[in-house]
């Protein structure tokens, strides 16, 4: 396995081509081999993309994820919505296995009116009952990714995710450097300030779990309280600037998944990154 580059679903420039047939094309043109499928306002698959999607991604070395639906809730105070994300996530994790995804990106949630220890409490054991049904149901090889977070007052810092990813050994983080920087208003700004991300990943999860961790990339307008919105690499104003990572990447033989989540250009900028990459071991 080795580090792989693609977009969170279609850029504007996949157009009016085919999905999936004209996936592997799409992707090979722009040199990229990685792509996750979008389920954010729900697990809605069709047909054709199940029965051609495995097989194409398959044959061209294409690593696909999937992201789980943004309205999970794993810390969400009522016990009733909070237990319903156990089906959802089971529901991605289904559609991942049908699709030969291996990773699901999962939201961490909120934390309303609670403290962030009794939010983190929650998630937490949202996480320990929803990876005991993924094992019973014939589930097990599929990854749980739990998600750093771009508004403060969500929950997904990244300790609170690594500390979420304590659950279980098999889990993973998904670290979105554009929500981190959008949560500490700009905190990224070095490549000291990656490599303090990378040492804490590692500290606290291993060297193994460091090597084979899932980010999502962008840059990102923020406000007072996070997060506002997703921009593409043409900004100059808010961050954070991905070569100091792909510096970092190379020099520590790094194999991570990295999904681009620009604002329409995510496949382009993918693709950007993937090339300063390679220029690195030059």
């Amino acid at each position: 396995m080795s580090i792989s580059f693609g977009p969170g679903g279609n850029s504007i420039s996949f157009g009016k081509r085919k999905f999936p047939e004209d996936l592997p094309a799409y992707l090979s043109e722009s040199g990229l081999n990685g792509y996750e499928i979008e389920c954010g306002r729900g697990v809605r698959i069709s047909a054709k993309t199940y029965e051609l999607l495995p097989k194409l991604a398959e044959e061209n070395g294409i690593a696909l994820t999937l992201h789980a639906p943004y309205f999970i809730s794993l810390s969400g105070e009522k016990e009733e919505t909070r237990l319903k994300s156990l089906d959802y996530i089971q529901e991605s994790a289904e559609a991942a296995q049908k699709l030969g995804a291996k990773k699901i990106v999962v939201h961490s949630g909120s934390c309303a009116k609670m403290t962030r220890e009794q939010a983190l409490a929650l998630a937490t054991d949202t996480l320990r009952r929803t990876q005991k049904r993924l094992d019973e149901n014939g589930l097990s090889d599929i990854i749980i990714c739990p998600e750093t977070m771009g508004k403060i007052n969500q929950l997904g810092t990244l300790s609170e995710v690594l500390e979420l990813c304590r659950v279980d050994e098999r889990f993973l983080p998904c670290v979105d450097f554009g929500h981190l920087n959008a949560r500490t208003l700009g905190g990224i700004k070095t490549k000291a300030d990656y490599a303090a991300i990378l040492d804490e990943i590692e500290n606290k999860l291993g060297h193994h779990r460091l090597k084979h961790f899932h980010v999502h990339f962008s840059k990102i307008m923020y406000t007072a309280g996070g997060e506002k919105e997703h921009l593409t690499f043409e900004d100059r104003e808010y961050g954070p600037a991905y070569e100091p990572l792909m510096e970092l990447f190379y020099e520590r033989d790094l194999e991570p998944t990295v999904i681009c989540e620009s604002a329409g250009t995510q496949a382009e900028d993918a693709a950007e990154m993937r090339k300063y990459f390679e220029g690195c071991k030059k």
